[in-house]
């Protein structure tokens, strides 16, 4: 796969390209103005794929080290919270969410890359595309994920926009559970346990009054080396169910979750699970924006209109 992986990404690398990649046999990483940026890591060992790390365009990062590396004074909790990730905590019984390896979780999936990714770079942006089967507990493939995610050059933002597809190899049911779903785990010194901020469009703010509420997006910002630099997840008007729930969490776990309906909002008469039928396909959308300052001074609520616009 190495070989083949080489020479796909090598054919889509144009000159002096502001947005390029760089292979390797299980990730590919991102270089945007001619600095390393972030990764993508292809989950060989059996987790699932995510990007780490995320930082700001002066260089600030905002997403925690752990478990990928050790940093001084980080929360060493939920390992498999790892940079930015897609993945959901019971579909047809199966656990995408929590699947690090060497971990004693019952009934764990994982991904599986099935050929070498796409990638093509650009001067204004780059995108990478993947294909993954989702394994069951069971070793069976029962779903088919197409992730394209799209990275962009600009001088004062670093904006990602994700999309994933799932098609339905067999009949899935995605449980309604507050585990997942679009999700990122923030540098420790950012969380509201340490002193930052989650706010989301309608103006609530805290944990207390943003955990298990809809809104189309949330911002979550904080202190990194002395400076407010912060993070927004967009959820776009097209997705399921919008506007979405949001798993966000003091500690750090900032999450976009469509399905953990019942757990949200305590009312054990509600189910928020949904079923995909063989076949069939779901597709989810996401913008995440990380910007120096927080969410008023980084102008979020006007970047997200002008998403939601189309732009």
């Amino acid at each position: 796969m190495r070989t083949s992986l080489v020479a796909a990404l090598t054919l889509a690398l144009p000159l002096a390209a502001q947005v390029s990649f760089t292979p390797r046999a299980d990730r590919i990483a991102v270089q945007i103005d001619g600095k390393p940026y972030t990764t993508f890591f292809l989950a060989p060992d059996g987790n699932k794929p995510y990007l780490y790390p995320l930082s700001t365009a002066r260089g600030a990062t905002v997403t925690r080290h752990f478990p990928m590396e050790t940093f001084p004074g980080e929360t060493d909790d939920h390992p498999h919270q790892r940079g930015l990730f897609f993945a959901h905590g019971d579909i047809n019984g199966t656990n995408f969410w929590a699947t690090e390896p060497g971990s004693d979780i019952p009934n764990m999936g994982r991904m599986k890359l099935q050929k070498a990714p796409e990638a093509k770079a650009g001067a204004k942006s780059g995108t990478i595309r993947a294909v993954f089967d989702g394994i069951d507990a069971h070793g069976r493939p029962i779903m088919t994920e197409t992730r394209g995610i799209v990275f962009y050059s600009d001088p004062r933002l670093r904006t990602i926009d994700y999309e994933i597809e799932i098609r339905a190899i067999e009949r899935l049911v995605f449980a309604d559970t507050k585990e997942g779903t679009f999700g990122i785990r923030l540098a420790t010194s950012m969380t509201e346990d340490k002193g930052g901020r989650m706010v989301n469009a309608e103006g609530k703010e805290t944990e207390k009054n943003v955990w298990g509420q809809r809104s189309p997006w949330v911002d979550y910002y904080g202190p990194v080396d002395g400076r407010t630099v912060g993070v927004a997840i967009f959820d776009n008007p097209g997705n399921p169910r919008y506007p979405t729930y949001w798993h966000v969490r003091a500690y750090g776990l900032f999450a976009a979750n469509i399905f953990g309906v019942r757990d949200f909002t305590g009312d054990k008469t509600r189910d928020g699970s949904m079923t995909v039928e063989r076949g069939q396909t779901i597709r989810f959308r996401y913008r995440v924006v990380i910007h120096e300052g927080d969410a008023k001074a980084a102008g979020i609520a006007e970047l997200y209109r002008q998403y939601a616009a189309g732009r």
